[in-house]
């Protein structure tokens, strides 16, 4: 039940308790007077909540802060090692799983292959046999502070009831992950889009730390976007809000893993730069990538296609330009959707931005309607490819921080 409905004392207490503690978690230090200060509650009111955080191990006082006459005050911070928190990332091919403190440090980690061709139950069987085995090599003290589990999915997911409704890639649909896990583990768990999860691991952790209105693009194996409209992640009403990489750029272009043709996960994504690189490969087109792929061999992937376009090859970098030219089109058909502050790129084809970034901003600084929105921030994910890993834990880290919690 929400605070405005019961307008009880309890419920306000809560609502403070949450405001005192994002306000310490933004900070990283901040004194009780500061909080009392920014927050407009009264300072027995800051004493108070602030008493029973250090009592539940949440809140520590480190240091005193510099005062203008008078006692310093103490500073306050979160207790970052107090309590942990499981992140998984389900991509197409692999599993990520981290462990982190309530900062977010990653203070272990594994990646797991996805097998393919599994159906729903077998999908689920290795989901928890893969976090089982990661929790138990956890050492015992702090398997005990762990207070949930957070889950990045590929595909469409409706994070309320936790259930991945489509992951066309894996081909699932309707599975249950949220229930699964729980019932397995006893702790609470979170699941979300994995695109959306990088966009609130960006909120709390990232470059849009200070930003209220922001696009994140997740451009890896496939293409996925989060929006955050006033601090907030945006679902949409069926979940489908930010499915960026599902918006036509070419009726005629290829086909898209979806079905459709001349989606931008179609022209820009790491399976379309594969795509291009066998074309133009097959037709004699591309003699360093087809040499490189002999010296490694390796099959053709977007990193490999990154590391030839590093070292000089025209063709690699050609293929990766074009790729940006046509992000370039999706992000400026979001700027005049949208109009936000900052568009965040992540994902694995982000780490190629020193040739994507160039022409996305050359069709942005040319179509957008206006000189304000043609100078919109388009930035790369400082969290690199662990971002929706983070945006996994993150998903806990915002049930903790939350006046429901």
């Amino acid at each position: 039940m929400s605070i405005q409905k019961t307008g009880s004392f309890q419920g306000m207490k809560s609502l403070n308790r949450s405001i005192i503690l994002n306000s310490i978690r933004v900070h990283g230090m901040i004194s009780r007077s500061e909080i009392a200060k920014e927050t407009r509650l009264t300072p027995p009111t800051v004493t108070n909540i602030v008493a029973e955080l250090i009592l539940a191990n949440l809140v520590v006082e480190r240091r005193p802060g510099t005062s203008n006459g008078g006692r310093k005050p103490i500073l306050l911070a979160i207790n970052a090692d107090s309590r942990f928190i499981i992140g998984v990332d389900v991509g197409v091919k692999k599993v990520r799983l981290a462990l982190t403190n309530l900062n977010a440090e990653v203070s272990m980690r594994r990646t797991e292959e996805l097998p393919s061709g599994l159906n729903e139950g077998g999908f689920l069987l290795f989901l928890k046999e893969i976090v089982s085995k990661f929790k138990q090599e956890i050492e015992k003290g702090v398997q005990e502070k762990i207070i949930g589990i957070g889950v990045a999915m590929h595909g469409i997911v409706d994070h309320t009831s936790g259930i991945a409704i489509h992951a066309p890639t894996l081909k699932l649909e309707n599975v249950p992950v949220k229930e699964a896990l729980e019932e397995t583990f006893s702790l609470p768990v979170r699941v979300e889009n994995d695109a959306k999860a990088l966009a609130l691991g960006e909120k709390w952790f990232g470059v849009g730390k200070d930003m209220d209105h922001f696009f994140c693009l997740n451009v890896g194996e496939g293409i996925g976007g989060g929006l955050v409209q006033s601090g907030q992640l945006v679902h949409g009403n069926d979940s489908l809000a930010g499915e960026i990489g599902h918006t036509v750029v070419d009726l005629r272009g290829p086909v898209c893993s979806c079905g459709n043709r001349g989606c931008l996960e179609a022209f820009s994504s790491g399976n379309a730069l594969k795509f291009k690189g066998k074309q133009l490969m097959n037709a004699g087109k591309a003699p360093k990538l087809t040499e490189k792929l002999r010296e490694t061999l390796s099959p053709i992937s977007g990193k490999i296609i990154y590391e030839c376009a590093v070292e000089g090859d025209t063709v690699s970098r050609e293929i990766l330009e074009e790729a940006g030219e046509y992000l370039g089109i999706g992000i400026l058909n979001l700027i005049h959707l949208i109009n936000p502050q900052m568009i965040i790129l992540g994902g694995g084809v982000s780490q190629a931005s020193n040739f994507l970034l160039k022409p996305i901003n050359e069709v942005v600084s040319a179509r957008a309607l206006s000189d304000r929105a043609k100078k919109t921030e388009i930035v790369v994910s400082k969290l690199g490819e662990e971002g929706s890993l983070i945006g996994a834990v993150t998903l806990v880290l915002s049930e903790l921080f939350s006046h429901e919690y």
